[in-house]
C-alpha cells in the first residue's frame, strides 16, 4: 500500500459552505421536531388526564431546562419551514446559482431567527 496517497478530505479539513451547513442544519431540525412531538404527546396526556395531571405537567414544565427546550423547538420549527418554503422554490428551477444560493441561505437563518424572536416578544 503506498503511503503517497492523497487523502480525501475530512471535517477537519474541509470547511462546509454555508449551504451545506444550513442543509444539515434543516436535517437536524426535522430531528428535533420529532422528538419535540413526543413531548407534545406528554402535554396532550396530561390535559386529558385532568387537572392533577395537568398541574404536574405544568410544574415539570416550569424548570428553565425545559423552557430552552420550549424555545428551541419553536426555532425548529420556524427554520424546518422556511427551509421547506426555500426548497419550494427550488422545485421551480429558481435560485440555483452560486451567490443566489447563499444569499438565500442567510435570508432563511434571518427569517427563521426573526420569526422566533416576534413568537418570543408576542408570548
Amino acid at each position: 500500500m503506498s503511503a503517497n496517497r492523497p487523502l480525501s478530505p475530512h471535517l477537519q479539513v474541509y470547511r462546509l459552505p454555508l449551504t451545506g451547513l444550513v442543509s444539515i442544519t434543516h436535517r437536524m431540525t426535522g430531528v428535533f421536531l420529532s422528538m419535540g412531538l413526543v413531548l407534545f404527546v406528554y402535554v396532550l396526556f396530561a390535559i386529558a388526564a385532568g387537572e392533577g395531571a395537568y398541574v404536574a405537567m405544568q410544574a415539570f414544565m416550569s424548570y428553565w431546562l425545559f423552557k430552552l427546550v420550549y424555545w428551541g423547538f419553536i426555532y425548529a420549527l420556524f427554520f424546518h419551514l422556511v427551509h421547506g418554503i426555500r426548497h419550494l422554490i427550488w422545485d421551480f428551477c429558481k435560485t440555483f446559482e452560486r451567490m443566489t444560493l447563499d444569499k438565500y441561505a442567510v435570508y432563511e437563518l434571518i427569517a427563521s431567527a426573526s420569526l422566533t424572536l416576534i413568537t418570543f416578544v408576542v408570548s
